[in-house]
């Protein structure tokens, strides 16, 4: 496993993350791992005692996480929320635009090439669970 890239300002978080279904059926779990098939909207009222949630990626081809990210972010979820398994640099910018703060690729990155994926659009067209500025509110400002 590779180095966790992290975004946020807050301690790391160590729990060990539990299933979805393992989550659901014990009281002091504060970390969950969702895979792919979870429905995330299971977590919805239990977002308050999460503090990570890590999403699977088995296959990079595989975007079902995201769908998971941005229903989470939306719904209000404030903790970590960390992208793992076969995540590629090219994917970063999109997860972080989902929600993702957090990525544990199955591969180390190189720190520029993410830096750079990061760096490669400064301008978004949409709303999205990250606090980038759409282009066209800079135009009617």
């Amino acid at each position: 496993m590779a180095e966790t890239l992290r975004y946020r300002d807050d301690q790391p978080v160590d729990h060990p993350a539990v299933t979805v279904d393992a989550f659901l059926d014990q009281s002091n779990a504060a970390a969950v791992r969702i895979e792919p098939g979870d429905d995330a909207r299971e977590l919805l009222p239990h977002l308050g005692r999460l503090s990570l949630v890590e999403v699977n990626f088995p296959a990079f081809g595989d975007g079902r996480g995201y769908s998971s990210a941005r229903i989470l972010r939306e719904a209000g979820y404030e903790g970590e929320l960390r992208a793992v398994g076969d995540v590629l640099v090219d994917q970063l910018a999109y997860m972080r635009r989902c929600g993702f703060d957090a990525f544990e690729p199955d591969q180390q990155l190189d720190k520029d090439d993410v830096q750079a994926a990061f760096d490669r659009w400064p301008e978004v067209y949409q709303d999205a669970a990250d606090d980038r500025t759409p282009i066209w509110t800079k135009r009617h400002a």
